[in-house]
């Protein structure tokens, strides 16, 4: 009997749920997911075994950062606790891949805030169900005197940005926002280390 249609023939059913899973994975779909996990199969010693260890020592070590929400295998990440960053400035973004985006340029040396997504009525996502309430709790405790809101300049991302400045305004602290350098409809993770640079440096007040 032929395999089912997108299926992977005689591979059995491990195979078929590694396929699977790999297929949800960003930047993955059926035929790409059935490549890698064939060539990890081919490659049992040199892929398979060494990502199979990886995976279960990140499953069980890997948390979010209790003050930021960045990815880290302590209580904290290395930037909260590193004392040469500047605690006066904090910069707020939707997601980990965007503090790293940040990060990799070097231009920022102050802290950061990961809200875990954006906002949208769609999709139900509300400030309650972000890190938008903890913001201001850290904005009073960390003596913050500019937030710097590094949102994509999306519908979404401009509402959320918005809706963070409101929760903001009782403290009184500086607002600002990364200058319009960011193309409209692009996300941080994929700029450049030269326009992330340039749109920190050219923020704007909001």
């Amino acid at each position: 009997m032929p395999p089912a249609p997108g299926g992977t023939g005689s591979g059995g059913d491990e195979l078929e749920t590694l396929i699977e899973l790999m297929a949800r994975l960003p930047g993955f779909g059926p035929r790409s997911a059935r490549r890698a996990a064939l060539a990890m199969v081919k490659k049992r010693e040199r892929l398979l075994l060494p990502l199979s260890q990886a995976l279960a020592v990140v499953a069980q070590s890997v948390r979010n950062c209790a003050t930021c929400g960045n990815v880290a295998t302590a209580e904290e990440c290395p930037i909260c606790v590193d004392p040469r960053r500047d605690r006066r400035l904090l910069c707020v973004v939707a997601e980990v891949a965007d503090l790293w985006a940040l990060e990799r340029g070097g231009a920022f040396r102050g802290r950061y805030h990961v809200l875990g997504g954006l906002l949208s009525a769609l999709d139900g996502v509300t400030p309650e169900s972000l890190r938008m309430p903890q913001l201001a709790a850290r904005v009073a405790a960390d003596e913050v005197t500019e937030v710097i809101l590094a949102l994509p300049a999306t519908i979404d991302g401009q509402t959320t940005a918005h809706v963070a400045a409101e929760h903001l305004a009782p403290t009184g602290v500086q607002v600002s926002q990364l200058a319009r350098g960011v193309p409209v409809g692009g996300d941080l993770d994929y700029l450049d280390d030269g326009t992330l640079a340039a749109a920190l440096a050219a923020r704007q007040a909001l």
